[in-house]
């Protein structure tokens, strides 16, 4: 017998008023998800149950907490995989946790661990959030619950973040749930059995701390005396620091062009020293010839080998270089930054200039300016300005995380251009000509 709640009942103008929805929004959603999915009248009209309107209800409410609609309809298929009602797992008392992930579809209960943590985390739900990471470290190895449930679990949400489906709120909701994780498991490791110190950080203005973080506690499980000195680590008195711990090693993670040009001032710190220096991070992986501009010895692309790799480096016959070559930056780079970063300010108010009456530019201008500016630096000071192809998407992320329209992007590009062909002379053509040359092959 049928459940009432799934009767078909009401017309399309009842769900309408009872959802706030638009019916060319009712149908869009029925056409590319799947829901909900009415029955039709012999005339070929909808008609929607009880359980469609809260479907749709649910859906909404999703929307107004900052889910796309693809990323609401996502979690609730979730739900439906996790063995549970999505409008029950919302309001009521929830099934077994145990009970709903070990059964859900596929065997891969560490994925659907990650899939239900995420789903807790984009819905701000601590408790439920914290209560599947205690279930996948009961159930599992440390290092397999920290790379395949926190490592692939961050990707995932950086990923949702780029592509407009996750807010900064939940993303930062859910690093935050990670961080603390892994200082939790940091408090309790036993103390060092290895000799020697490894000293781990990133460098200035680098703020992304999981990977140096995660880094540091394998280590420490494995018996080494790791000090961990956290995000952005200044350069300024880093030589006293080097002095007084006498590490055998320092690791640094840089994920952005910017921190890896602040990195390799670090590096020559570490040079003159003669304290060797490892790194890693997604910018190395991303532009691999970076890994020739630091005078330091390259982690390789994928963490979980890190560890292995640091032991073989520490407990081989031969001690680790603590000197090496880099890539040399050509001679026309320095007069060409020198320039830039003294004609800066007439540039960005030429920008300001033109730009000024555009809407929206008032809150865009000044993290375009700011971001774009560190990243011509950046391409300047590591010796070649094609670093920055592979990372400047982000200018398309603010874009849509502002709400502009999306022809604003080749606007500014173009009207940065001609700023600095007017304020720049012969010492910054290789800024001139790598940004023209940027603008035709992305079409802006």
């Amino acid at each position: 017998m049928r459940n009432p709640n799934e009767t078909p009942t009401f017309n399309l103008k009842v769900v309408v008023r009872e959802t706030g929805l638009k019916p060319d929004t009712l149908r869009a959603w029925e056409r590319r998800y799947g829901m909900p999915q009415p029955e039709r009248t012999a005339g070929h009209h909808r008609l929607y149950s009880q359980r469609d309107i809260d479907i749709l209800k649910w859906l909404v409410a999703r929307q107004d907490e900052g889910l796309s609609i693809s990323r609401a309809v996502e979690l609730w298929r979730r739900f439906e995989a996790e063995g549970q009602d999505p409008l029950l797992a919302m309001t009521a008392v929830q099934p077994s946790p145990t009970e709903a992930i070990t059964s859900a579809p596929g065997g891969d209960v560490l994925k659907n661990l990650r899939q239900a943590w995420i789903s807790a985390g984009m819905l701000f739900d601590e408790a439920r959030a914290e209560q599947m990471l205690s279930q996948a470290f009961a159930m599992y190895p440390v290092e397999a619950v920290c790379f395949d449930v926190l490592q692939k679990g961050l990707a995932e949400v950086g990923e949702g973040w780029y592509r407009g489906e996750t807010t900064v709120q939940q993303e930062h909701f859910i690093s935050e749930l990670a961080m603390r994780r892994l200082e939790t498991l940091l408090a309790t490791t036993p103390p060092p059995t290895r000799p020697g110190r490894i000293v781990t950080g990133c460098p200035p203005e680098e703020e992304h701390i999981f990977s140096p973080l995660l880094l540091t506690l394998l280590l420490r499980r494995r018996g080494w005396n790791v000090l961990y000195l956290g995000a952005n680590v200044p350069t300024l008195r880093i030589e006293a620091t080097i002095n007084s711990t006498k590490p055998h090693l320092v690791i640094m993670a840089a994920q952005h062009l910017p921190t890896a040009a602040t990195l390799l001032d670090m590096s020559q710190v570490f040079q003159k020293a003669r304290v060797p220096l490892a790194f890693g991070g997604l910018i190395f992986n991303r532009v691999p010839d970076l890994r020739f501009r630091i005078p330091g010895h390259f982690l390789g692309e994928q963490l979980p080998q890190v560890p292995a790799q640091i032991e073989q480096w520490l407990t081989a016959s031969r001690p680790l270089s603590p000197v090496v070559e880099a890539k040399p930056v050509e001679g026309s780079y320095p007069p060409a930054l020198a320039h830039y970063q003294l004609q800066r300010g007439l540039v960005e108010a030429k920008v300001w200039e033109e730009l000024r009456n555009s809407n929206g530019l008032l809150d865009f201008l000044p993290y375009a300016n700011g971001y774009l500016a560190k990243y011509i630096v950046a391409g300047l000071r590591l010796g070649d300005m094609n670093y920055l192809n592979e990372d400047l998407a982000w200018l398309e992320q603010l874009i849509r995380h502002y709400a502009l329209p999306e022809e604003l992007l080749s606007r500014y590009l173009r009207v940065y251009h001609q700023a600095i062909k007017t304020h720049l002379d012969e010492r910054g053509e290789i800024i001139t000509t790598w940004l023209a040359q940027f603008v035709k092959n992305n079409n802006y």
